[in-house]
């Protein structure tokens, strides 16, 4: 399958992407960063360097690669835990507007499947209405939303402790992503077992 990562070098696309690529899959990987496009190409995949509020870049970069399966793993969250409570307005912008121009860019493609990731979790005060928007939208769009507990393991903000429930290890999120790709539209909540 021809898949489109939007999100190839966070936490968890850093991880999808050789699963993806070990499965045979041909694989674009999106990043807005110069920097790391080699580190897309190291891993099989074809880079992409786009942000993704150029949606007319988006779309034209979507096109060109024809994928059959959008795969939307961006946030815009920080790197140092402690500057996480005020992320929020730049991860509500990925939420709508990204997810908005990653929906027309696949519309555009012709691509069969969007897959998005949310949050299996309730968010703090002020943030549902965005998370339910975008889930909206992506179920809306025939997609499936992938509702991930809290990460936790190598490269995330609980490298060794995990974090209160509903959580997920990060490499288990990345093999259960793999094995939705598939899924019916609908709502997947990807969560450590009890």
């Amino acid at each position: 399958m021809r898949i489109f990562l939007a999100g190839a070098t966070g936490v968890i696309g850093t991880r999808l992407l050789p699963l993806l690529i070990g499965a045979g899959h041909e694989v674009a990987g999106l990043t807005r960063s110069p920097a790391k496009a080699d580190a897309i190409r190291d891993a099989g995949a074809q880079p992409v360097v786009v942000d993704v509020y150029d949606a007319p870049g988006l779309t034209a970069a979507v096109t060109a690669f024809a994928p059959e399966l959008v795969l939307h793993q961006l946030t815009d969250l920080p790197d140092d835990v402690a500057e996480l409570a005020n992320s929020g307005a730049a991860n509500a912008r990925i939420r709508t507007e990204g997810t908005a121009n990653l929906l027309a860019a696949a519309a555009a493609a012709g691509a069969s499947r969007f897959l998005a990731q949310s949050i299996a979790w309730e968010p703090p005060a002020g943030r549902g209405a965005v998370i339910a928007d975008h889930e909206s939208a992506v179920l809306a769009a025939g997609g499936v939303v992938l509702r991930y507990g809290q990460f936790h393991g190598p490269g995330t903000y609980y490298p060794t402790t995990p974090p209160e429930r509903p959580r997920v290890h990060v490499d288990i999120a990345a093999a259960r992503t793999l094995d939705l790709l598939d899924a019916p539209t609908g709502t997947v909540v990807i969560v450590d077992p009890e």
